[in-house]
């Protein structure tokens, strides 16, 4: 007899939105799982497979014990996702499932971003979504999809709304005219992007950060500083970086297709790091790294829509840090 082995419990730390929904801290992205999406950086222009299979991937995180799975119109994987989700037998009240609209469908408007949500219902095999995000700020476009999204909520199909990458000026131009509050703002933190201005800004508003790139894609695992702490605190660079969002009330969403290392990004609930070895983490963002996140900002809002041409109404003044 087969006994499914039973996997972490990476449902019961939660943070309340303020919406009154609880939020698990812990989840799984699904980006580049499978699938690389045509406009990525560095895709050339043509989606690609990855030589994953996005279901069996994806079945290995609920198998290892991730409920929230963080997925996206963009990463192109959400039907592999609806079937892992599907063969798990996992009850869907158990599941926490996120999803964003891109800027090609907040771009076109009201009728393309419906169309997208119920795409992704049917793609994820659900009849509705905990949280839906619009991916992107599009210039003179995110505000009227905002509204989109307040009626989705309104008719039941989604519990809880958010945004992904915007930056403070973003959110006071969609505050002004908003029914309902942001919950969510997903963007990418980590010690060597951490823009502490603006996370303690939107944490003070009420709204919750996600944070992406967690791991900064592995590309700092030794840096030594991270060495170090992992050497103290005798964990794994990649839980000292999931230890310092824990410990800071931000929504760790760590990537990984290989099994131990999905283990291994989601150890971080049983050990506390010091408050000086936290703000040693919080100084390693350098002033390059900021202006990087401003080019890409400026790419991004745009990128797949008709205003890459014209670059109209991209906001050159936005606080970075």
């Amino acid at each position: 007899i087969f006994f499914r082995s039973v996997g972490m419990d990476l449902s019961s730390l939660t943070l309340v939105l303020n919406d009154g929904n609880k939020h698990p801290m812990i989840g799984y992205g699904t980006y580049k799982v499978g699938v690389i999406p045509a406009s990525a950086s560095g895709a050339g222009g043509a989606s690609s497979a990855t030589g994953t299979d996005p279901k069996q991937v994806v079945r290995q995180a609920l198998d290892v014990g991730y409920r929230f799975l963080d997925c996206a119109q963009f990463y192109n994987n959400e039907k592999g996702v609806g079937e892992a989700i599907q063969e798990s037998g996992i009850p869907r009240q158990d599941l926490f499932l996120a999803s964003k609209v891109w800027g090609d469908k907040i771009y076109e408007g009201e009728e393309a971003v419906r169309q997208q949500f119920e795409q992704s219902l049917s793609d994820l095999g659900t009849e509705y979504l905990d949280l839906y995000l619009l991916h992107w700020p599009v210039p003179k476009k995110h505000v009227e999809a905002w509204k989109v999204l307040e009626k989705l909520k309104e008719e039941g199909k989604v519990k809880s709304i958010g945004l992904s990458n915007y930056t403070i000026e973003d959110y006071k131009e969609l505050k002004a005219v908003a029914n309902v509050p942001p919950s969510i703002n997903q963007i990418e933190v980590n010690p060597f992007l951490y823009r502490k201005k603006t996370i303690e800004y939107f944490q003070k508003e009420g709204v919750a950060i996600q944070a992406y790139r967690p791991l900064r894609q592995g590309k700092e695992m030794q840096h030594p500083k991270i060495v170090e702490l992992a050497a103290k605190y005798g964990r794994t660079s990649s839980q000292i970086l999931g230890r310092w969002l824990i410990q800071k009330q931000i929504i760790y969403i760590p990537k990984s297709e290989k099994v131990e290392r999905m283990k291994e990004n989601a150890t971080v609930t049983d050990f506390e790091m010091s408050a000086d070895d936290m703000s040693q983490l919080d100084r390693l963002t350098i002033p390059a790294a900021l202006e990087d996140f401003k080019v890409l900002y400026e790419k991004c809002v745009v990128r797949d829509t008709p205003l890459e041409a014209t670059k109209e109404g991209i906001k050159k003044n936005i606080t970075l840090n």
